[in-house]
């Protein structure tokens, strides 16, 4: 396997197929890497070069007890692209993985970066606060966390089978390849690593990180997503990074990599190509 090791002695696995411009994808919770591999194929298959990890804690990296936090995500990557020198990259964040590329760019500048895309990206802020009260009520993310000390194995079932890929709604056809798929990559999730991200991708406020954008950037987001909601998430967004193009895919749930991804993966590649 390919991986590096972080300045904390974290391991790192990451994937680096093709070649041609980088294009580097994170990941949501509690996924890995492998959820991109629809988007990574389509790019590389038409000449880029597709890079993707899996974030500390998930997948096949290792599972610190500590640092389980936006900021140490962002400075993983970091540390990714310095080791594969990447340049003129663009960066694109699924979920909680958006939160990682807009705190890495918030904490270390677009240097290597030419482009951006988030895609049912968590900023900049889920939890609702004073200054945020289009967001979501923390027993929201509490019922998250005690149905993770509870079972969790049952509840990343329940994710998958019901709001994640909207199969919760009328006329829905459930995929159980799809549902499979999550489960497994859910599972090989650090217990404490999983538990803890719940407060990173939620509870963090990206607000200032959007303000530093300052390249091209494309933010996608269903409307219909039960997950991170388009009006806190997706639209609040693109208000804030100045120039964004923001792209709706009407009645698309929250895991559009699976359930849009011919949409999705042309939209991408035209983007990355532009």
């Amino acid at each position: 396997m390919s991986t590096i090791k972080t300045r904390d002695g974290t391991e790192i696995y990451y994937k680096d197929w093709g070649a041609g411009r980088p294009v580097v994808f994170s990941h949501g919770w509690p996924l890995s890497s492998d959820s991109w591999e629809a988007q990574m194929y389509h790019v590389a298959a038409n000449g880029c070069r597709a890079i993707a990890h899996d974030r500390r804690g998930h997948g096949r990296s290792s599972q610190p007890w500590d640092g389980n936090d936006m900021d140490h995500y962002a400075d993983d990557l970091a540390q990714l692209l310095d080791h594969l020198d990447v340049k003129d990259a663009v960066l694109i964040g699924f979920s909680t993985g958006g939160g990682e590329v807009t705190r890495y760019i918030g904490r270390h500048g677009t240097r290597r970066v030419a482009k951006v895309a988030l895609v049912s990206a968590v900023p900049p802020l889920m939890l609702t606060t004073p200054a945020n009260p289009g967001g979501l009520p923390i027993e929201v993310f509490d019922g998250i966390r005690a149905g993770s000390l509870k079972d969790r194995s049952q509840l990343y079932k329940d994710i998958a089978s019901g709001p994640f890929f909207g199969f919760n709604r009328p006329g829905a056809k459930p995929s159980q390849g799809m549902i499979d798929s999550f489960w497994m990559q859910s599972m090989m999730g650090g217990h404490k690593n999983t538990y803890d991200s719940i407060a990173a991708f939620s509870a963090t406020d990206f607000t200032e990180d959007l303000k530093k954008f300052g390249v091209p950037t494309l933010i996608i987001h269903g409307d219909d997503d039960q997950i991170v909601p388009i009006d806190a998430a997706g639209r609040a967004a693109a208000k804030l990074v100045k120039g964004a193009t923001l792209k709706v895919y009407p009645g698309a749930p929250h895991g559009i990599t699976d359930t849009h991804k011919d949409q999705l993966n042309a939209d991408l590649l035209a983007f990355i190509k532009s």
